[in-house]
């Protein structure tokens, strides 16, 4: 079986990836602290997929550790790199500590893999690189905008790296994929969105205060140039974004790239403002959320959805469910961590 390094493998997108790889028949073996994620996740996977992966729990910001590991599994072929600090209000108070967790990490991984005579490197990347776009749908093609945060720039960074390294380092094969907004839980509900203390992004603050977790949850602005005065998002199903890992890996693993660095949006094509998010949760559910609106969040752009032609057509990718399986997967997932 083929080796596949999936680097905070026990996260979110990261968890629900390696279950897509280990159904296509590759050996994974995960990476991670466990700073932002939980061991029992492994439990999780085993449960859905049969299969335990190789787990090593070390913090990549340590060269040497990252040096032995590579050492140790000589047979590694593709990398999906996601582990990464991800709170955006977070990178700003804590910028060096966003560069060193995000930049730093990446850099190591890469070195390593342009000693190799062939490898394969996956990006997690973010339409945060795009800002406020200028036109909707966002392509590729689409100005990278300067960034509104330090986690947003270390994306932008960790492209530009790739991109510099892939120049000088033909063997070296990258894809960057940058997500919208990616959302739910497996269906099997043995993995899921897992954020440790107050929830970062919308769908898992609408499920904790659906729960009661949360007393309510605040809209951040109604007064938006949109048809209901809220911000507009694209909204992806976790398990769509985690099969496109799988296939853009198999693209560079199979040599059907065209360049050796290449960039694809990942998401619906489809715009949900806040309040149809909200409305969503309500049809699945069948509760009244509890909400308010309040002043808008510095930072926040108005509108921004993909344009997944490119993923469509050249990848052969394309996301399967609605907002609402989605959403229904994700109360699902907190009914159930919450027993």
């Amino acid at each position: 079986m083929m080796q596949i390094l999936v680097t905070g493998g026990l996260g979110f997108i990261g968890s629900h990836t390696v279950v897509e790889l280990q159904a296509k028949g590759f050996e994974v073996i995960i990476i991670d602290d466990c700073s932002n994620a939980d061991e029992k996740v492994l439990k999780g996977i085993e449960k859905i997929s049969g299969k335990k992966p190789i787990f090593e729990k070390f913090d990549l910001k340590e060269r040497e550790k990252v040096e032995d590991f590579f050492h140790r599994y000589p047979d590694v072929e593709g990398v999906i790199h996601f582990a990464a600090s991800k709170a955006v209000g977070e990178s700003v108070e804590r910028p060096l500590l966003y560069y060193e967790n995000n930049i730093g990490t990446l850099v190591y991984i890469l070195k390593e893999l342009s000693k190799k005579n062939k490898a394969s490197f996956i990006f997690s990347s973010s339409c945060t690189v795009y800002g406020q776009a200028d036109t909707m749908p966002i392509t590729e093609n689409a100005p990278v905008k300067e960034a509104e945060s330090p986690y947003g720039n270390t994306k932008q960074m960790g492209e530009e790296i790739i991109r510099d390294a892939c120049k000088v380092t033909p063997n070296l094969n990258a894809i960057a994929l940058r997500y919208f907004n990616p959302m739910g839980a497996h269906p099997s509900a043995e993995i899921g969105e897992l954020p440790i203390g107050v929830p970062q992004n919308l769908v898992p603050f609408i499920t904790q205060t659906g729960v009661g977790l949360r007393k309510e949850l605040s809209v951040f602005g109604d007064d938006y140039p949109t048809e209901d005065g809220t911000c507009i998002r694209d909204y992806i199903y976790v398990v769509d974004l985690a099969k496109a890992h799988v296939v853009a890996l198999e693209r560079l693993l199979a040599g059907k790239n065209t360049d050796n660095y290449e960039v694809f949006n990942v998401g619906t094509g489809k715009e949900s403002s806040v309040l149809e998010v909200i409305g969503s949760f309500e049809r699945v559910s069948g509760k009244k959320l509890n909400y308010k609106i309040v002043g808008r969040r510095p930072g926040d752009i108005t509108t921004a959805y993909a344009d997944t032609t490119k993923a469509n057509s050249v990848l052969g990718w394309k996301s399967q469910y609605t907002l609402d399986e989605a959403m229904k997967s994700a109360w699902d997932w907190e009914q159930k961590i919450r027993k």
